[in-house]
């Protein structure tokens, strides 16, 4: 499936990924996932080989490349059942951030460790009472006059990874002082910072990496803990949720390939009449559809991926929802049809599809639902009036 306008290196890039991830497989993510286990090994591996940091600068131990490099690895690991849902959090936008905006001594603690997997930070942006509306996060954050050490107060939902990373980026919201409104903020606050709590979300989504709802009562960090500049706001934010997009796209196209990969194999081989089931087009043409639906979602992706790695943050964010909305509709349709093609082995553990339903459905709602992708494209995009 690699498009013809793709680069030599990233030809083999794919390729070393792809055989990286055949490696450890489907069964690998799934039984730990049962287990309550974590992917160490092969996030470990992938670090040593140099895929977590990719995108991370050179002069800090990442590979030079960019967010394009990155979307290939989780794409291939997706591709071969084993995706890694913290490289869309610790690398993509934790890393990202912190490269652009980082002080010297935020990426020197940070970057190399985040580019050969020794250490990961996780991302806490959402709400309980703010949902999709970032307007509405009340996680604040003050200066003590005394110590000018910043407390945190606050509650966050449906973090990734928390009880695994060594710190969590936190969006909060600082006042201005000429204005007294609130403007975002990004912070870093280690696992185990006196007043951090977290608890884990039942959840019916079968995944190694566990979600967490986030209390910060009052936590104390130091002045250093401020990523940027207090002022820049949105700019840093979107800094990181532009990539968090891209790579969301990536993570739904690898999981749409692995499951149509497997209903691909199953008709070519599954004979009910005289021929395979693949033979008939009330199969074939779905299969096919759902292939060219997750091509085009890939050259969107890859438009996305450019642009932000051209340093086009106006023209990325537009290509980066497009690409996301694209890829989790293309994914959910692939596994869709690909369980149906399959029929009753579609839902056995054997053929590893049936908890792809699940998850295909997360693609479509998060990091942002596609009704706010659309109206994002209807306001930004094509002029339209908001209605919110």
């Amino acid at each position: 499936m690699s498009p013809v306008i793709e680069s030599d290196e990233h030809k083999a890039l794919r390729a070393a990924v792809a055989a990286l991830g055949k490696r450890y497989g489907r069964a690998y993510l799934t039984a730990l996932a049962a287990e309550g286990g974590h992917p160490d090994e092969l996030w470990a591996e992938a670090g040593k080989l140099g895929y977590l940091g990719v995108n991370l600068p050179e002069e800090h131990g990442g590979g030079g490349g960019g967010i394009a490099e990155l979307s290939i690895v989780l794409e291939e690991l997706g591709a071969a059942g084993c995706p890694l849902l913290m490289m869309v959090v610790s690398p993509a936008i934790c890393g990202t951030v912190i490269a652009r905006f980082g002080t010297e001594s935020q990426k020197q603690a940070w970057l190399s460790g985040l580019a050969d997997g020794s250490r990961t930070m996780a991302f806490g942006i959402t709400e309980p009472d703010a949902g999709s509306n970032s307007h509405r996060i009340t996680t604040t954050a003050r200066r003590d006059p005394d110590s000018g050490d910043w407390l945190l107060t606050g509650r966050k939902v449906f973090v990734s990874g928390v009880d695994i990373a060594d710190a969590t980026l936190i969006v909060g919201r600082t006042a201005d002082a000429r204005t007294g409104s609130l403007k975002p903020c990004l912070f870093i606050v280690p696992r185990d910072a006196p007043g951090f709590q977290r608890r884990a979300i039942d959840m019916e989504l079968s995944a190694a990496e566990k979600q967490f709802e986030l209390v910060l009562d009052d936590v104390r960090l130091p002045a250093d803990a401020l990523v940027g500049d207090e002022d820049a706001g949105l700019l840093q934010l979107f800094a990181g949720l532009n990539p968090e997009r891209i790579m969301t796209a990536a993570f739904a196209i690898g999981m749409g390939r692995f499951a149509l990969a497997r209903a691909v194999e199953y008709a070519r081989e599954r004979t009910v009449w005289k021929a395979p089931i693949g033979a008939h087009q009330a199969i074939a043409h779905p299969l096919a559809q759902a292939h060219i639906d997750l091509e085009l979602a890939r050259l969107m992706m890859q438009k996305a991926a450019a642009l932000y790695d051209a340093g086009d943050d106006i023209g990325a964010g537009e290509a980066a929802n497009m690409a996301k909305y694209a890829a989790g509709e293309a994914c959910v349709k692939a596994v869709d049809q690909a369980v149906h093609t399959l029929g009753g082995n579609g839902l056995t553990r054997e053929f590893g599809l049936a908890s792809l339903i699940t998850a295909a459905r997360v693609s479509r709602i998060a990091p942002v639902s596609r009704e706010m992708i659309l109206n994002y494209i209807s306001h930004q995009t094509l002029g339209l009036p908001k209605s919110y």
